[in-house]
């Protein structure tokens, strides 16, 4: 039987790209997935073996070229349809722009949205929460650490189980944009802010690169030898 140490640890990556849009807006950058996943792959005695991406659609047409260049990339792309709920709403919150005070609370809260003429209200709604919680645990007996990208507080029960299971999670993005409960159930937090070199998107064109129709995502990466360790904010 080959010894556990004589692979390398096994990395699961899992992004949450409603968070990351608000995420994005909040650090004034845009990331590039490209380079997320050329960073992954030079964390020394690591192996990047699994990487997912959730997205929101308002049709099956809308982000197509993103997420073909995200599979293409190497990206496993779920997607759920954007339900939306007329009228009232009574049941649920609106959402509203995140500040420092008020941030966006998490990931697929319903959205306040004004019509063309103004004159009428609907929720849109779009949660992946349990899409992220299934992958992970279907790789969870093949992986040794978790990245998630996300600031949702109904991911927390499942960093709990991740963790009792023996893998390293870690939750990557900014202050203000996560939920203290998914914060304090993961091994280490690491602020978005202080990878700002290592994940930029580069290209002269600035727009966040989860934006529809975004063509300029290409669906190659070649990771860079130099090792960088992901370091607690």
């Amino acid at each position: 039987m080959e010894p556990r140490n004589a692979r390398p640890l096994q990395l699961a990556l899992a992004v949450d790209g409603h968070s990351m849009f608000y995420a994005q807006q909040k650090l004034g950058w845009f990331f590039d997935p490209r380079r997320l996943l050329a960073y992954a792959n030079r964390q020394p005695a690591m192996e990047l073996g699994s990487a997912f991406w959730y997205a929101g659609l308002k049709d099956p047409t809308d982000q197509r070229p993103f997420r073909d260049a995200l599979a293409s990339m190497g990206y496993t792309v779920r997607t759920r349809p954007l339900r939306e709920l007329p009228g009232g709403g009574a049941d649920f919150e609106p959402h509203r722009p995140p500040d420092a005070r008020n941030p966006d609370p998490r990931p697929g809260e319903p959205r306040l949205v004004e019509s063309r003429h103004g004159e009428q209200r609907h929720y849109v709604r779009a949660n992946l929460d349990v899409e992220i919680a299934i992958d992970l645990l279907c790789v969870a007996p093949r992986t040794d650490e978790v990245w998630l990208l996300s600031g949702s507080k109904d991911l927390e029960r499942l960093l709990e189980v991740l963790r009792a299971q023996g893998l390293r999670t870690t939750v990557i993005t900014t202050d203000g944009m996560v939920a203290r409960e998914l914060r304090n159930a993961a091994d280490r937090f690491v602020e978005m802010a202080g990878l700002r070199q290592e994940l930029e998107k580069s290209e002269a064109l600035h727009q966040p690169v989860f934006m529809r129709g975004d063509s300029a995502a290409t669906p190659s990466i070649r990771p860079r030898p130099a090792a960088v360790e992901l370091t607690n904010s």
